[in-house]
């Protein structure tokens, strides 16, 4: 049972996103255009033509009130229907060289509310507004197939955007100042002018092309691997992004002979330790640490690769 207030809060959230959006207006962002009839133009502008019906499911609309949305746009000339070449009783439609112009300016005024809304807010602020739709998104969405997770090395700006994230991200959430961006600064430092390819690693995750995480595994001594930096944006947790970040650099430790894995954190990043622990991680050592914020324990984890 859902409690009555999560419902109220959903429907506080809608009321004041309609608002925002003006999409209770007569036309949305200044023309003439409901947002049922941008998104209709939308879908078609997303493919060279597209059967009615297909357009009806995908849009979840009533079969009449499409049709008759179809027909006042192909009177103004946005719009052409014909027959399906494979099926005579069924419908195509696209967008004609006026439907696209209009579908261009639509685009261009979502494009200038968006900067509207955004452009008084400072780029932590941003960044944390579009990350929170993103967990909407992702938490509403039946198919999340889409937002498949890849692994890949580091590119070229990758290392900065670690740095950059890790302060940052970490400055937010458990108020680690400079102090802690120094040092994540100089472990990217060093891995970037002198890490062994043989022995050392990184990875960086995507979801639709977009960085969501980050890891390291760094040589300590001929035996022992550190892992390093694990890193999962906000927008992207809850999809397995740790869990598959932390089970590469284990995979790549053991695969170039390693025998154990250790690493160094924090009691406050709970969901990371509880990642280590499933992974078979064990605390071996914690020690107070008031050097990132006051009353915090650093903790060393630790996992036999092999047995000996």
């Amino acid at each position: 049972m859902i409690p009555d207030e999560r419902v109220q809060s959903v429907r506080e959230f809608n009321r004041f996103y309609t608002r925002v959006l003006g999409v209770l207006a007569e036309g949305l962002n200044d023309t003439p255009y409901s947002l049922t009839e941008s998104r209709v133009l939308f879908e078609l502008s997303q493919r060279e033509s597209t059967e009615v019906t297909a357009l009806r499911r995908d849009l979840g609309l009533d079969a009449g009130y499409l049709s008759r949305l179809l027909a006042r746009f192909e009177s103004d000339g946005l719009v052409s229907r014909d027959k399906s070449a494979t099926d005579a009783r069924r419908q195509v439609a696209g967008l004609t060289e006026a439907g696209q112009s209009t579908m261009k300016m639509l685009n261009e005024r979502s494009d200038a509310e968006v900067h509207r809304l955004l452009d008084p807010l400072g780029d932590d602020d941003q960044r944390e507004l579009v990350a929170a739709m993103d967990v909407i998104r992702r938490r509403l969405t039946k198919n999340r197939q889409d937002n498949a997770v890849v692994l890949r090395p580091p590119r070229p700006g990758d290392l900065g955007w670690v740095v950059e994230r890790n302060g940052a991200l970490y400055a937010q959430e458990h108020q680690w100042g400079a102090t802690y961006e120094a040092v994540v600064a100089r472990i990217v430092a060093d891995y970037a002018a002198g890490h062994d390819p043989a022995r050392e690693a990184g990875w960086i995750a995507e979801i639709n092309g977009e960085r969501a995480g980050s890891v390291f595994c760094t040589r300590k001594d001929n035996d022992t691997a550190k892992l390093r930096l694990l890193l999962v944006e906000p927008s992207a947790r809850g999809m397995g992004v740790g869990g598959r970040l932390v089970d590469e650099c284990l995979r790549f430790a053991t695969s170039v002979g390693y025998r154990t894995i250790e690493l160094w954190t924090m009691n406050v990043l709970i969901s990371a330790r509880r990642i280590y622990q499933s992974r078979g991680f064990t605390l071996v050592e914690s020690e107070h640490h008031d050097t990132f914020a006051p009353g915090q324990t650093a903790e060393t984890w630790r996992k036999e690769l092999y047995d000996r």
